[in-house]
């Protein structure tokens, strides 16, 4: 088994969120069925984290900005690990994620050992 990054991207920041916070409401009981899933099926590596709107971006001449990203309003919503065999397994988990149907954005990423 692998492991891999899941990484929910979502508008957290706008005037106008995608998804908006209705929708977030009416995706949470799902999205905690899908991580208990998850779970149960020991594919769960890592507990589920909620993270900051805010953040700080460093880029070239160490110049920092304030803000999940340099551009945007995109902020990561969700962040943790997960087993799977291969990417193709990693990548059906990710898209059974409820937050997808309402505009979120769910990156997959394997973990490569360290040299």
């Amino acid at each position: 088994m692998n492991e891999f990054l899941i990484a929910i991207h979502r508008d957290l920041t706008s005037k106008s969120p995608v998804p908006t916070p209705e929708q977030m409401k009416e995706a949470m009981q799902p999205y905690q069925e899908w991580i208990a899933g998850l779970a149960a099926q020991n594919k769960l590596v890592a507990p589920v984290k909620r993270w900051d709107v805010d953040g700080r971006v460093i880029s070239h001449g160490k110049k920092t900005h304030h803000g999940p990203y340099v551009e945007g309003n995109t902020s990561i919503g969700g962040l943790f690990l997960i087993k799977a065999k291969d990417y193709e397994e990693a990548v059906e988990i990710a898209k059974a994620c409820p937050i997808v149907k309402y505009g979120a954005v769910v990156e997959v990423r394997m973990a490569v050992p360290a040299a």
